[in-house]
């Protein structure tokens, strides 16, 4: 006979879990209302932002804003670069992080705990920035699109991680199975490794695609040319150093502009610079935590 009579939980217990709650409420309202705040304020008209009108909700709708900057060949060549070197620089890392992981995670590797020492060496010593600098230009990759891919071409946290998941969550019979029916290491990786590695592959792909596109520093030190400034760098100019694209202000009247814009314009650019990655994130949503939470765990 099923018994109905549920446990009681100690008041104790109901009451923490209750402050947990509202603690947990309060911060998500906390972080939530910037990000509310800014796409509102993108989609209020210039005199409403100025006044202080916008609260919550977008005051005198208008997406004026918007259309300026897709009016702008500056920041829609950044936004082309970013994603080129988003894309391009996230296959590259992933595929080397893969080629370095698996190995590693190979119990017949001979001297893996060498290379794993060195690689380790590397996340608490640097040679700096100027030697890397001059490791650059020597490579004759200043201002190339190359300055923002191969310095950076792994991360050894995410070399770990991978490493640790093919440990722990392939086992080492499939493998000696598969070799058993003639499957050379290759095929075993490309068609039985990586098809059962999609939550580590979607935590990398995420990892590393958001850095590319947040990234702004390097484009700072080793690139000259306009066409190849990806979008960060063009927004650190736009929203610290206000040198705001002139064509985006070109079909604005000057009334308007006295009325705050310019301002405007910063909010809507901060959302569409969002907008991307805001995108991708359903999409590896669903291997994110598992990935995260198995290849976290020690190998």
């Amino acid at each position: 006979m099923f018994n109905k009579n549920r446990i009681k939980e100690p008041l104790g217990d109901r009451l923490l879990l209750i402050v947990l709650y509202i603690f947990l409420t309060a911060l998500m309202f906390t972080v939530l209302y910037p990000l509310v705040y800014i796409l509102s304020s993108s989609l209020s008209s210039p005199r409403a932002v100025v006044s202080g009108q916008v609260w919550l909700f977008p005051v005198e709708f208008s997406v004026k804003a918007y259309e300026s900057i897709f009016k702008s060949k500056q920041l829609m060549t950044g936004y082309m670069n970013s994603i080129i070197y988003t894309v391009v620089g996230t296959f590259i890392n992933v595929a080397l992080t893969v080629m370095i992981a698996y190995p590693l995670a190979t119990k017949t590797f001979y001297g893996r705990k060498f290379f794993i020492t060195l690689m380790l060496i590397t996340m608490f010593f640097s040679g700096g920035l100027i030697p890397t600098y001059l490791l650059v230009k020597e490579l004759h990759m200043l201002d190339t699109r190359w300055a923002l891919w191969l310095p950076g071409a792994y991360s050894v946290f995410q070399v770990i991680v991978a490493r640790t998941f093919f440990q722990t969550s392939i086992p080492s019979e499939l493998q000696e199975a598969a070799q058993i029916d003639g499957c050379r290491d290759i095929r075993y990786l490309l068609s039985i490794a990586l098809p059962l590695s999609k939550p580590i592959l979607a935590v990398m792909t995420l990892m590393y695609a958001v850095g590319h596109w947040n990234a702004y520093f390097d484009a700072l030190i080793y690139l000259r040319s306009e066409h190849l400034f990806p979008l960060q760098y063009v927004l650190r100019n736009i929203l610290i150093l206000n040198s705001t694209d002139p064509t985006m202000l070109a079909e604005t009247a000057t009334k308007l502009r006295d009325q705050g814009f310019e301002q405007v314009l910063k909010y809507a650019l901060i959302v569409a610079a969002c907008v991307p990655v805001l995108v991708m994130y359903p999409f590896v949503q669903k291997h994110f935590v598992k990935g995260v939470m198995i290849g976290s765990l020690k190998g």
